[in-house]
């Protein structure tokens, strides 16, 4: 007979579900994503042959043009990463080695699901709400997939993507630490607190992930019905001639609802899924380090990602400092977080934990203001 699942086992099983769905649908965002974007690229070619369209018009249609421009760049930087990270890969032996496959061409529309899922910031950088190269690699493995021949990034990569940039999905990580005898060195009582946080953290991750899903589904169906109106718009225009002053005046009339479509569908290739977001962002621990007096070690850029891995981790959760304590000593034993976050056991202490979790309180004080 096999063992019975605990409530955590449980939780977790249904949170690796939300992730598999969540990524699911960020890879057919980035499909319809792929479409729109072509199509974009005809009617902006057509706008482009144009003459004598009214100033005001054509600073909103440069707007557009350059918005979209910058994120096609970011598209390309996430390509170029990823093939760059390849050959990396392949060269030292970590992938390819066990099926004799080679660099691998991350195609166009994953690299639109990342870019069209976290948004291109107005600084021009695509998925500005990760941290750092960490990130950046965790988005790549997820684009890698199964790709990554000696073993993908997989269920892990998706996993590790959705961590850094949103609802965090640790307590997938957390039954792995529980169950994978990590954790022998508890009490069955301070077993059952840990497993408690963890549970926690799996209700507000399956609820998150339900409203990212809902929010995906919306953006797809809102592509879907901008990426029609533009292919009809296509043809219209094709039949107003090429000079602005030479149309009558329904068709400028069209033609600036056709500018008007341009810039909508364009916001849904840049704008963010905003239920993918993080909790709690760099730019959050910089305000909180303006006003609170802090070590000078809380500045280093390994103990900023570490309070920011941690404040995702338990935001909207409730710990007192047994519970934390308990957190500190697991991350401490777990040898694979501490190489990943490229950090020593005397990094991860209840100080930490306690600065995590008061600045947690302190965004949600101005979250109140």
């Amino acid at each position: 007979m096999s063992k019975k699942k605990n409530k955590l086992q449980e939780a977790a099983e249904k949170v690796k579900a939300e992730v598999e769905l969540t990524n699911s649908k960020i890879s057919e965002l980035g499909n319809y994503s792929y479409s729109l974007n072509n199509v974009l690229n005809i009617i902006q070619t057509q706008f482009d042959k144009i003459r004598n369209i009214p100033s005001d018009k054509h600073i909103e249609y440069d707007k557009i043009k350059k918005a979209r421009l910058t994120w096609t760049r970011e598209v390309e930087k996430i390509e170029a990463n990823y093939k760059s990270s390849q050959t990396i890969n392949v060269s030292s032996g970590a992938a390819g080695a066990a099926t004799g496959v080679g660099v691998v061409t991350l195609a166009p529309t994953a690299a639109m699901s990342i870019a069209t899922t976290f948004g291109v910031a107005s600084t021009g950088t695509a998925i500005s709400s990760l941290s750092g190269a960490a990130a950046t690699n965790a988005a790549l493995a997820w684009l890698g997939g199964g790709t990554l021949a000696a073993g993908g990034g997989g269920m892990a990569g998706g996993s590790a993507l959705l961590a850094l940039a949103g609802p965090v999905g640790w307590s997938i990580a957390g039954v792995a630490l529980l169950g994978g005898g990590i954790m022998f060195w508890l009490t069955s009582s301070d077993k059952k607190k840990l497993e408690e946080i963890y549970c926690l953290i799996s209700e507000r991750d399956i609820k998150s992930y339900d409203l990212a899903i809902v929010e995906l589904n919306e953006r797809i169906t809102r592509i879907q019905q901008e990426t029609k109106l533009l292919n009809d718009a296509i043809v219209e225009i094709g039949s107003f001639g090429t000079d602005y002053t030479q149309m009558s005046e329904n068709q400028q009339y069209t033609l600036g609802t056709y500018l008007n479509q341009m810039i909508s569908s364009t916001q849904l290739l840049i704008n963010p899924i905003m239920g993918l977001q993080p909790n709690y962002s760099e730019n959050d621990f910089e305000k909180y380090l303006s006003f609170h007096r802090v070590e000078p070690k809380y500045r280093e850029k390994k103990i900023k990602k570490l309070v920011i891995y941690m404040a995702n981790l338990l935001f909207g959760i409730e710990t007192d400092e047994k519970g934390r304590k308990l957190l500190a000593k697991s991350y401490r034993k777990n040898k694979e977080f501490l190489k990943d976050m490229k950090l020593e056991k005397k990094d991860v202490d209840i100080e930490i934990l306690n600065t995590v979790d008061d600045a947690i309180k302190y965004k949600e004080e101005l979250s109140k203001k």
